[in-house]
């Protein structure tokens, strides 16, 4: 077996493991070190730098700017446009109607994309505002992750077309644009998708600055790196920030389950909240 090409200790592993957790509350657990290495052993190369205990240092140097490629390093960004399509159906033919009649005064719909990573979900929610919301409607999707390098990808809204599987070929037409010559085998969203999201930078865990109130979180695939109790404390922060009967969409093998009492499972990881 070859030797790595950084020296690699179990006290720098802890150290990671406290720097991700205390700052994204990120649980890394014994299982991840490999991982660990490889995906920050790229960082140290390209900073060049030739010990694990001076990249860690310098993390802890540079604060949040750091971090955040610290984060992003050793977690995985991988998604598509109407991932877990029955997430997108419910809201669709269930909360929107329900939020037409809710929200019938104000004309008022937000729907919070929290951990939107590279975007495909919230141009996904976009879209099913659009062709659910009446014309006259401030409908709108706040998108938001911890990773600034993502959410710009967002920002611009290009995306090879292989992110497009399983999307129907009538909404591929109808809220994509080809890409041609040197851009072939790239897709952009429209315009009109990209003036109803809001994207910004956020973390989790710390202070929240969305004024709106929110009728709706997707917050699907994030807790899987967190550890229980971090987990409680930000389910329960959303069920402060929504609305009673406001609901929330989990990934697929998430649970609140023995984590929050105040959402109802309605089937399928889409939870409404009763207190």
């Amino acid at each position: 077996m070859s030797e790595r090409e950084f020296n690699f200790t179990d006290n720098d592993f802890k150290r990671v493991q406290k720097i991700v957790y205390d700052f994204a509350g990120i649980d890394l657990n014994d299982s991840k070190k490999n991982l660990v290495y490889n995906r920050l052993a790229k960082r140290i190369r390209f900073l060049g730098q030739t010990h694990f205990n001076e990249y860690l240092d310098y993390v802890e140097e540079q604060g949040e700017s750091e971090f955040i490629h610290l984060i992003n390093a050793i977690t995985t960004n991988l998604t598509f446009f109407f991932r877990e399509t029955h997430h997108f159906e419910f809201l669709a033919d269930t909360v929107i109607p329900e939020l037409l009649q809710k929200n019938a005064s104000t004309k008022k719909i937000r729907i919070w994309s929290a951990g939107c990573s590279t975007g495909e979900e919230p141009y996904s929610l976009a879209i099913v505002l659009k062709e659910t919301v009446p014309t006259g409607w401030d409908a709108k999707v706040i998108a938001t992750d911890l990773d600034s390098n993502v959410v710009n990808t967002g920002l611009t809204g290009i995306y090879k077309i292989d992110r497009l599987k399983g999307v129907s070929e009538e909404r591929k037409s109808r809220w994509f644009m080809k890409g041609e010559g040197s851009k072939a085998g790239f897709v952009k969203t429209k315009p009109e998708l990209q003036k109803i999201i809001e994207f910004g930078q956020l973390n989790l865990m710390a202070d929240w600055p969305i004024q709106d109130a929110i009728d709706v979180i997707f917050c699907r695939n994030v807790v899987i790196y967190f550890d229980k109790p971090t987990q409680s404390k930000l389910f329960n922060r959303y069920a402060d920030k929504l609305p009673m009967g406001g609901h929330l969409f989990i990934g697929h093998s998430e649970s609140l389950y023995k984590v929050c009492d105040r959402f109802e499972l309605l089937g399928k990881t889409v939870y409404k909240k009763i207190k």
